[in-house]
């Protein structure tokens, strides 16, 4: 899997996604992240299926992620990994991952969400199994649920996707994963675009000749961790694709590091039973 992938969430219709996608495949990406939530899944495919043989390359060459509908959590499992690669149109997804420790319709605190996503799970480790999934893993699980889902699995998850940027290090997470092979990827890595705006990464970013983006980024892949930069905009997908050309000082990285404080930007999973 490429350190760099496309994030496609808020990725709308077929026109912006096959443009999006374009400009993403001639700057180099080789990595695209979507979800069944996103509702582009059939654009992403069908945008790919034309784009490919353009950029001479074939499906082999691209590393397709997408995830399991909380809407689908527990008995509809299967249903939904088959919807997704219908939409898709593949016939083989690089890496599915379950999208939320909840149940979509249950209350955080219902006792039914574990069985459900350990029955997703099983699921996915049959969808494994039979080939069509070449990698499984999960996305927003904490250290409870990393615990849970490791102390029961036949297949150790491959990675974890999770919110991670200098205010959420995720250190416990990372050492649950570094312990179990599992691999740590990063999302909204900018913090939902407040980070953008951050003084200690405004000046960085003036004084290293870079956006205050490629800084934030340069900072996860200099800890090996991959991301999934996401915009609709050509100029800033390039941009933000221009991370390995440079490299943050050591002092760098600790000061970004040091502005931990353990905010989140997006979603809370820790409230899920």
């Amino acid at each position: 899997m490429p350190l760099l992938g496309l994030g496609t969430f808020r990725l709308r219709g077929p026109e912006e996604t096959y443009r999006t996608v374009d400009a993403a495949l001639t700057v180099g990406y080789r990595a695209f992240d979507t979800a069944a939530v996103y509702r582009n899944e059939a654009d992403i495919g069908q945008a790919l299926s034309t784009l490919l043989p353009k950029h001479g390359l074939s499906r082999a060459d691209v590393f397709i992620t997408t995830k399991l509908s909380p809407r689908d959590q527990g008995s509809k499992a299967r249903d939904g990994c088959l919807r997704s690669l219908e939409q898709l149109g593949l016939d083989y997804i690089d890496l599915c991952l379950i999208h939320w420790p909840g149940t979509q319709g249950l209350d955080v605190k219902d006792k039914r969400n574990p069985d459900n996503r350990a029955q997703s799970w099983a699921t996915l480790e049959e969808f494994y199994t039979e080939g069509k999934f070449h990698a499984i893993g999960v996305s927003n699980y904490t250290v409870k649920h990393m615990e849970e889902l490791l102390n029961s699995c036949r297949v150790v998850p491959a990675l974890l996707q999770v919110e991670f940027h200098p205010r959420l290090a995720q250190t416990e997470l990372r050492e649950i994963c570094e312990k179990n092979g599992v691999c740590f990827q990063a999302y909204s890595s900018l913090g939902t675009g407040v980070l953008l705006s951050d003084p200690v990464v405004q000046e960085m970013a003036e004084r290293c000749g870079r956006t205050p983006a490629q800084v934030l980024l340069r900072w996860a892949l200099q800890q090996n961790i991959p991301v999934l930069p996401k915009s609709c905009q050509p100029h800033r997908v390039q941009e933000n694709a221009c991370l390995f050309d440079f490299e943050l000082s050591d002092g760098d990285m600790a000061k970004l590091s040091a502005l931990d404080c353990s905010e989140k930007f997006c979603w809370d999973p820790s409230l899920v039973l």
